[in-house]
């Protein structure tokens, strides 16, 4: 299979169940590094930086949520982990449900936490100035956003060191990959599209909000047996970072079931 071959990390056990940790726009696989360590006890955990990011390759374009969902097919082929629980935060929750619908023997569930899509009403209309602002600003005008998405309970330091790592993303990775989630053609991030590939996918499918509206929507499109929506009413956009331990229960509980559903 092609696609670039990413940077990652593989902790716990070789034959384990394994987690695939993707994060978000314009972050990198070091936001899962608590979340990798603790479950690495049970769990064999592939934590990537998706292309353009942190440590990855950065094409001159293509950096869009199909080709980084290509690129993660890619790497868990070659790592021989089997079928994966896809977990992805913001736009990595796009590209797990990428993963699943595209290459659906590789996922044997998908955890999306406050995923890029579903958007609709002022969110929509807003969509072409942000990606004028990204076109032109890149990185400094995507730090904006990033540093209004926390909670008031955030940990200290949590804003500072994700503005960081945003002003280190390459500009036109951020254009390219912000027009791959909502405008490009054939792209899943509003709602209706979203709602056409969600009906795509076979496996369960567990999707925490912190938006209650998005979670009462999602909850209408579950269609495969086993799925759930949940809503934390008490987290900005970063929920795994600002909740890690409840988090880490979350998945840890996620993927002991799917185990157990898979020995039957």
């Amino acid at each position: 299979m092609g696609g670039l071959r990413l940077f990652h990390t593989d902790l716990g056990p070789a034959g384990a169940p394994a987690l695939l940790l993707v994060h978000g726009w314009g972050g990198d696989g070091r936001e899962w590094s608590p979340h990798a360590e603790t479950l690495a006890d049970r769990f064999r955990l592939v934590v990537p930086d998706l292309r353009g990011h942190g440590r990855s390759p950065v094409p001159a374009d293509d950096n869009t949520p199909v080709a980084m969902a290509d690129d993660l097919a890619g790497l868990v082929e070659s790592l021989g982990t089997g079928p994966v629980v896809a977990v992805g935060h913001s736009m990595g929750g796009q590209v797990a449900n990428l993963l699943a619908v595209r290459h659906p023997a590789l996922v044997r569930s998908v955890i999306a936490l406050d995923p890029a899509h579903g958007a609709h009403g002022a969110e929509v209309d807003g969509i072409p100035a942000r990606l004028a602002a990204y076109r032109e600003r890149g990185a400094r005008a995507a730090a904006e956003f990033v540093a209004g998405a926390f909670g008031p309970e955030a940990p200290r330091g949590l804003r500072t060191a994700h503005v960081r790592t945003m002003l280190g993303a390459p500009d036109h990775v951020i254009a390219q990959a912000y027009a791959g989630m909502y405008t490009d053609p054939g792209t899943v991030g509003i709602r209706p599209h979203s709602e056409a590939h969600l009906r795509l996918r076979t496996q369960p499918a567990l999707t925490v909000w912190t938006s209650e509206e998005a979670a009462a929507w999602e909850r209408g499109t579950l269609q495969v047996p086993g799925s759930r929506v949940e809503h934390w009413p008490d987290s900005g956009h970063y929920l795994h970072e600002e909740h890690v331990d409840r988090t880490i229960r979350l998945l840890r509980d996620w993927a002991d079931r799917a185990d157990r559903a898979a020995d039957g």
